[in-house]
């Protein structure tokens, strides 16, 4: 079990998550990112987000404290004890979305997502999509304002806003739900395996421009995108006993 003697610290620009990086770098130091045995994040939701995306390659367990709004992804702020929380901690293991667009010029884009890769419509039109999985086209032509690809971690955030299931943390499936679809418009979307490989092609890009984002990455203009888990990076998370990712997502579907 590590001993979580070296600890760093990074907070968000609030006041209060200025002042609790004050007190807590006071009582346990604040460690270099190459030396440090976890990070502690100070402030909301965002920062968490921005933290994961920084260090997705290093393996470093990252332990959220709430000093902003939301705080989905962070324990409740606590000043003492600190080592002693997180070697009690839980861990949650997510991996990332890779999402590669190409643009209307033909150049390649590619970016991770922790919560989900989208598309969206640029201008007054409706977007027109071609959708395939796996290479085979499950749907010939989709008029939404958009659509999005969501890991579990992230199908409580805009996936649930656009009517999208709730996903437990640790099920090896991907979200595909459109956003305000027109045509079909039924359609809520589709449960898809984790190593499923989506294709998202723009059709009538000329008269209806989409953009594509992945997380808080955007590239505008594209032609085609696509999205598939990227299962060989492993983002460590820790959690108080009793309030981990998984417990908060099972929650969240009974309304509390």
């Amino acid at each position: 079990m590590p001993r979580f003697d070296k600890i760093a610290f990074v907070a968000s620009e609030t006041k209060e998550a200025a002042e609790a990086l004050a007190k807590l770098t006071k009582q346990y130091g604040n460690a270099d990112f190459a030396e440090a045995n976890a990070i502690v994040a100070l402030g909301g939701d965002g920062l968490m987000l921005q933290t994961m995306h920084c260090h997705l390659n290093s393996r470093i367990p990252i332990y959220g404290m709430n000093r902003g709004s939301v705080g989905f992804l962070l324990n409740d702020y606590h000043e003492d004890n600190l080592r002693e929380r997180l070697k009690a901690a839980e861990i949650t293991v997510i991996h990332p979305l890779r999402m590669t667009a190409y643009d209307e010029r033909g150049a390649k884009h590619e970016a991770l997502a922790i919560n989900e890769a989208s598309l969206f419509r640029q201008i007054y039109q409706a977007a027109k999509l071609k959708i395939a999985v796996d290479g085979k086209v499950r749907m010939d032509e989709l008029i939404c304002d958009g659509i999005l690809v969501s890991t579990p971690a992230g199908s409580t955030a805009y996936n649930l806003s656009a009517h999208g299931p709730i996903l437990p943390i640790d099920a090896p499936l991907l979200a595909l739900t459109p956003i305000s679809p027109f045509r079909p418009r039924r359609w809520r979307g589709a449960l898809l395996p984790n190593d499923a490989k989506v294709r998202i092609e723009v059709l009538e890009p000329d008269k209806r421009p989409v953009s594509a984002v992945a997380d808080h990455t955007e590239f505008r203009d594209v032609v085609e995108v696509e999205v598939m888990e990227e299962s060989g990076i492993d983002i460590l998370m820790l959690f108080d006993p009793g309030h981990s990712l998984a417990e908060r997502v099972l929650a969240e579907q009974f309304g509390y």
